[in-house]
């Protein structure tokens, strides 16, 4: 009885780490180039009062062991890079990554981070940046006499001055991971890389499968609102059938309690 205690109290506080991340997932449902996280879940050690295939008499075996488990925990919460649906902002400074890519973004350390959010802006020396100032890189400079501004799919930036005339000022790339799983969230919709993500694998966008680069397109979160509901009330439900299982062992605890006296 004291054994189901504990075990339903690993049930209940796997189901409030699944809560906590549905949640998560939930307010970010309109941030650009979010990836929802997924909880993964691990039985715990097991009691064996009996190991399956053990001698029964001589020359039998058991069919099936008695093994007790502990309970469960979270092995961890896995990022899913899906693709998010794309909307149309007909902002010249908005791109999508359409494939696997990644952006570069330089931070004032020096430090190189990586983005699915293509709401990119102008910083006042005419650079690409995010919506927090951070240079994308290969830097791209726009001159301030541009009247149009091109992104092509394959990442050249082509302007045209009043004159008419074209010019190609820069050239985007993009980088994939072998895991990108395996990324580390930094929040700001950045990503760095790890042991378990591998070393960025940077390509002209289009090849190495990196993706395309769409022009006057947002990549919204790929969280479905209505699945992730409905994750929160089995989240929920677990969680109450935990604290039934509590209230069973101490009603029984109770009981023992009782005979004694």
């Amino acid at each position: 009885m004291i054994r189901a205690l504990y075990t339903s109290a690993t049930g209940m506080n796997a189901q409030a780490t699944t809560i906590d991340n549905t949640a998560n997932n939930l307010a970010n449902v309109n941030t650009n180039g979010f990836k929802k996280g997924q909880a993964d879940f691990q039985d715990l050690i097991y009691v064996n009062e009996r190991t399956p295939g053990a001698d029964a008499a001589q020359g039998l075996q058991v069919p099936t062991g008695l093994q007790i488990g502990h309970g469960t925990r979270v092995a961890g919460i896995t990022k899913v890079f899906t693709q998010g649906a794309m909307v149309n902002t007909q902002n010249p400074y908005d791109l999508a990554i359409e494939g696997q890519g990644f952006l570069q973004v330089l931070m004032p350390n020096g430090e190189t981070r990586f983005t699915r959010d293509g709401a990119l802006r102008l910083n006042p020396q005419g650079n690409l940046v995010t919506s927090d100032g951070f240079l994308v890189t290969p830097q791209v400079t726009i001159p301030q006499d541009a009247v149009n501004v091109a992104m092509g799919a394959d990442g050249t930036v082509t302007v045209t001055n009043p004159q008419g005339q074209s010019a190609i000022v820069g050239q985007l790339t993009l980088v994939r991971f072998p895991n990108p799983a395996g990324l580390s969230a930094e929040g700001r919709n950045l990503f760095t890389e790890s042991a378990s993500s591998g070393p960025p694998l940077v390509a002209t966008p289009g090849v190495n499968g990196t993706g395309l680069i769409r022009q006057g397109f947002l990549e919204r979160s790929n969280v479905d609102a209505v699945t992730e509901l409905i994750s929160l009330i089995l989240a929920q439900r677990a969680y109450e059938f935990n604290t039934r299982s509590v209230r069973t062992a101490d009603n029984m605890l109770q009981a023992t309690t009782e005979l004694i006296r």
